[in-house]
């Protein structure tokens, strides 16, 4: 079998930045273990495989793997995979609003030509917030820190959109730098508020984010946009992000590891109710590699 294979890096504004991904296009033909063998090859967070949807309304049906499993719904892999069909031509229609079918059910994504690319969101799935970790000391120390370095009145909560994220309000961008997870110890905070991972962030000023995320999968990843909608609504929660009935917000990450991200977030709010009506996410892609697969 060959299948056409692309390479891209997403939340990028240059190539070698933002968040790997392999885009593995008319994959039909491909069994289940088979692209999990794929994936565990490509060694980066996620490989994505594009099949024939089950709604024909819909562009594509995607599957995401990262090196040890499926996952149902993943950020980076929804905008990158929704660049590489538009800038292919595999979107029906050619339009550039179109709907891919996930594990969590459809995903609607948007594409924005600008004078600097090709910029595509996602609109995430309903918010809700999970459990508290009321053991602050151990859950500051899972990730190398003290309990001084987190935001006092803010606590160590779940939120998710599909995946959840055990998120830390960090007192500053230097601590945020200075975590270093103690995998032992984070996987029993994580175990315990049944999260994906912990989401660490410190608030930068003028809408603006600097974020960390350790999972057990992926020891630290670069860019997380399943994360960072819910990352943007837990920022306004609680006061770290003044509260508006449409907010846009930045967030940076993978900086500290060495693949600067800038994940766009953008919070439509009704009243005075905590969940946003809409949550988008989005950002540039780079082209890195396209090539043939041989498996």
């Amino acid at each position: 079998m060959t299948h056409r294979i692309h390479t891209v890096d997403v939340f990028a504004e240059k190539a070698l930045a933002g968040n790997q991904l392999a885009v593995v296009l008319d994959a039909a033909d491909i069994p289940e273990d088979v692209m999990q063998r794929i994936a565990k090859e490509m060694n980066i967070s996620e490989t994505t495989f594009v099949l024939p949807p089950a709604d024909p309304a819909h562009a594509a049906r995607v599957r995401i793997f990262t090196p040890a499993s499926e996952v149902q719904f993943a950020g980076h892999p929804t905008v990158g995979t929704a660049w590489v069909l538009s800038t292919q031509g595999l979107v029906p229609g050619g339009g550039l609003e179109f709907v891919l079918e996930e594990g969590v059910g459809p995903v609607k994504v948007r594409g924005v030509k600008s004078a600097d690319g090709l910029t595509f969101w996602m609109t995430h799935p309903e918010l809700t917030y999970g459990a508290s970790e009321r053991r602050r000391v151990q859950a500051a120390e899972a990730i190398g820190l003290t309990e001084d370095d987190l935001v006092a009145d803010v606590p160590v909560e779940v939120a998710s959109t599909g995946n959840p994220f055990l998120f830390f309000a960090l007192r500053d961008d230097i601590a945020v730098d200075a975590a270093v997870a103690d995998f032992e110890l984070l996987r029993e905070v994580l175990e315990a508020t049944q999260s994906f991972g912990a989401f660490i962030f410190a608030a930068a000023g003028g809408n603006r984010l600097y974020s960390r995320m350790f999972s057990l999968d992926i020891p630290e990843d670069p860019a997380t946009g399943s994360g960072s909608g819910p990352l943007g609504a837990f920022a306004v929660k609680y006061g770290l992000v003044p509260r508006a009935p449409r907010v846009a917000i930045v967030s940076e990450q993978g900086t500290k590891m060495g693949r600067q991200s800038f994940i766009h977030i953008e919070l439509t709010y009704r009243d005075s109710e905590d969940v946003p009506t809409r949550i988008e996410v989005g950002g540039s892609v780079r082209p890195v590699i396209t090539g043939t697969l041989l498996a």
